[in-house]
């Protein structure tokens, strides 16, 4: 492949996906190729702890693109393939095999993968982590009627697959560090709801907990001993206590990497023609005035496009603000904005929290920095919009359901 007007991305998740779509429709005309490591082509990773893990969703409905999109847009596809390494002066990445691939433009959308347990008995079989699709088909396997799951983490991942465990019938104990599942993320009054949520469908929440070793018979896992001598049967372990971000090879090719590949706000890296996108890259957001780097679906899907004008030598800015959604048993959430741990004063309540419908919105001063919808449809554009116009709000009215939310918008 000629490296003249050649574009390479590395990954092959969503990011991935769109970012050749997007330097297709931008007007990139030269050789695109994509490097995975899977050996699907370009796919959606939500579906896999929520519709097709459930069994709502078609496998066909998790890939970006239909098959023949490739061959028709001129994209090639180098699948079950990993990079070795990219050498930066030379405009190179190197394949495992040995293979060289130059490039005009390199766009690094690797992805993060699960955090491993490291605990004695954690490579028994039936640890089970949640990345890829195979992963998703093996515990739809295990999660089975009378099964005995237990989950490593109650954070999104963590409740999603112990939500869907229940709902097939599975006895499911969730383990968590913290007093409440979630209570990092939203904070204690967001996180409450989420926990009665669980309890409600007969999951047992374990708070404080310390896992001391994964057992199991002949290779198989059979259960879970905590730090404080409490066994707990098991046919299977699902592990989510977080992810990291695949940046070695980004660190190997000497680019600036903190918390992941950081980026301004153009979506380029300290090197020339190599940019980042999704879950590996710390960007600068212009509106947060700092670097973020989010782990949610929204920003694999809609980076590529800041990404990809970018490689264009066009002027493109990534602002949007991060949004996440979740689907557990009867209840759907939608995020918006981006708030951490002591950077809010306090969170307004619109609705009814017990019956877990309601909006919430956390704020600092009379501004609000994120908000959240429960059960509640149709107000997250809205949502964005308050936040967006950095406007003061008065509490009480912001917290009335009888006060149109839109009628609040300066």
């Amino acid at each position: 492949m000629s490296p003249v007007n050649t574009f390479v991305v590395v990954g092959g998740g969503l990011a991935a996906g769109k970012a050749v779509e997007a330097l297709r429709e931008h007007g990139h005309r030269g050789p695109l190729l994509i490097i995975g490591n899977e050996q699907e082509r370009p796919y959606i990773r939500p579906p896999l702890s929520k519709g097709y893990l459930l069994g709502k969703e078609e496998r066909d409905s998790i890939f970006v693109h239909p098959e023949d999109w490739y061959s028709e847009h001129e994209v090639d596809l180098l699948l079950g393939t990993s990079v070795k390494a990219v050498d930066a002066r030379a405009k190179e990445v190197e394949l495992d095999d040995g293979r060289r691939v130059p490039y005009a433009k390199l766009l690094l959308a690797t992805g993060s993968s699960p955090r491993p347990l490291s605990v004695p008995g954690a490579d028994l079989e039936n640890v089970l982590y949640l990345r890829r699709v195979e992963q998703s088909e093996r515990l739809k396997e295990v999660f089975t009627k009378g099964a005995k799951i237990v989950v490593i983490g109650d954070g999104w991942i963590g409740l999603e697959t112990a939500a869907a465990a229940r709902m097939a019938g599975a006895e499911v104990t969730v383990l968590g560090h913290s007093e409440l599942p979630l209570l990092k993320v939203l904070g204690r009054e967001a996180a409450e709801p989420f926990a009665g949520l669980h309890k409600d469908h007969g999951v047992v929440l374990r708070p404080h907990t310390q896992v001391e070793s994964i057992t199991g018979t002949d290779g198989r896992v059979d259960g879970v001993t905590l730090a404080d001598g409490t066994h707990l049967a098991a046919d299977a372990v699902v592990v989510g206590i977080g992810i990291t971000p695949n940046v070695r090879l980004a660190e190997e090719a000497g680019l600036d990497v903190r918390n992941g590949i950081v980026t301004d706000e153009h979506l380029r890296t300290s090197v020339a023609d190599i940019y980042a996108a999704g879950d590996v890259a710390n960007a600068y957001h212009p509106l947060l005035e700092r670097h973020i780097r989010v782990e949610h679906w929204a920003n694999a899907l809609n980076q590529p496009e800041t990404a990809a004008l970018s490689m264009l030598d066009e002027d493109a800015a990534y602002d949007r603000l991060p949004y996440f959604y979740t689907d557990q048993y009867d209840l759907g959430m939608e995020y918006v904005g981006y708030t951490e741990p002591g950077g809010y004063d306090r969170v307004i309540f619109r609705g009814n929290v017990a019956e877990r419908e309601f909006i919430a919105f956390w704020m600092k001063g009379g501004r609000i920095l994120a908000g959240m919808s429960v059960n509640v449809w149709d107000v997250i554009d809205t949502i964005r919009s308050l936040i967006l116009s950095g406007a003061d709000f008065d509490d009480a009215r912001l917290s009335d359901p009888d006060v149109p939310l839109d009628s609040l918008l300066p």
